[in-house]
C-alpha cells in the first residue's frame, strides 16, 4: 500500500541532487509529474559535480546567499555541466526541469551579462530537455519571456504578486502553459487576511498556481483557493 501524502498534489518541484529515484519513482507511481530542481546560473560549493566548475566560470557573489557565486553561463564548461545535469534529471525519472538563477543579467554578476546571454542559455537549456522528453521551465527572469516563450513548457515564479508582476505572464497562460507562483508572505505561517488577499489575486488573463511558503521553504505550505492549478506540464 503506498502513503498518502501531503500535501496532496499533483506536481512537486524537488532537489535534482537532493531527491533519491526512489522518491521520484514512488511519485510517479501516485501519477505526480515531478519537476527536479537545479541552480543552473550559480554555482553552489557543496553539489557532487561543484569540482567541475573554473574559477573563470564563477563570478560575484550572490546577493543574500553568501555561499553561491553566479555563473558566466556563455561558457562551454558550464553548458557541459547542465547538460549533464539534464542528463541526471532524465536518469532519475524526472517529468521537467526547473533551472534556477537564469536571471544574472539581472544582477550584479561580475561577467556584464545580458538578457540576450540568457535567452541563449536558456533556449540552449531547453534543446538538450526536449532531446531527452523533459519539460523545462523559466524561473523568474521576466525580462525574456517574450523570446523563449516558445520554448519553455511552464514557468515558476517566485513573488511576482509582491512586486506587482504577475501581468507578464500573459503570453505563456495564453498558450496554455502553466506558471507556478510562489510567494513568501511576512506573516507566514500564520498569514493575515489582507496579506492572503494581495498575494492571492487573480489577474486578467493570466492563470496563476500560487502557493504560499515560508522563506526557507519548510514544511509550511498554503495553497490560494482563488487559482487554478494545473498539472499538465508535458
Amino acid at each position: 500500500t503506498s502513503k498518502s501524502l501531503t500535501p496532496d498534489v499533483g506536481i512537486f518541484d524537488v532537489d535534482l541532487f537532493d531527491t533519491s529515484n526512489t522518491t521520484i519513482a514512488a511519485l510517479k507511481k501516485q501519477s505526480k509529474k515531478v519537476i527536479c530542481y537545479f541552480s543552473a546560473g550559480s554555482y553552489e560549493p557543496n553539489r557532487s559535480d561543484s569540482k567541475d566548475f573554473k574559477s573563470s566560470d564563477l563570478g560575484k557573489v550572490m546577493d543574500g546567499w553568501p555561499d553561491e557565486k553566479w555563473l558566466d553561463i556563455r561558457t562551454a564548461n558550464v553548458k557541459s555541466i547542465m547538460l549533464k545535469r539534464i542528463q541526471l534529471a532524465a536518469d532519475k525519472g524526472c517529468d521537467g526541469i526547473d533551472p534556477d538563477n537564469v536571471d544574472g543579467f539581472d544582477n550584479d554578476n561580475g561577467f556584464s551579462l545580458k538578457a540576450s546571454d540568457a535567452t541563449t542559455f536558456v533556449k540552449y537549456l531547453a534543446g538538450i530537455a526536449k532531446s531527452k522528453n523533459l519539460a523545462i521551465g523559466l524561473k523568474n527572469a521576466l525580462e525574456i519571456i517574450p523570446d523563449v516563450v516558445d520554448s519553455i513548457q511552464f514557468a515558476v515564479n517566485e513573488q511576482c504578486h509582491q512586486y506587482d508582476e504577475c501581468d507578464v505572464y500573459f503570453d505563456l497562460t495564453n498558450q496554455g502553459k502553466p506558471v507556478f507562483n510562489v510567494e513568501y508572505p511576512d506573516s507566514a505561517p500564520n498569514v493575515t487576511a489582507s496579506e492572503r488577499k494581495k498575494l492571492c489575486a487573480a489577474y486578467d488573463g493570466v492563470t496563476l498556481s500560487t502557493t504560499l511558503k515560508t522563506l526557507d521553504l519548510d514544511g509550511w505550505v498554503e495553497f490560494c483557493d482563488e487559482t487554478k492549478a494545473t498539472t499538465s506540464i508535458l
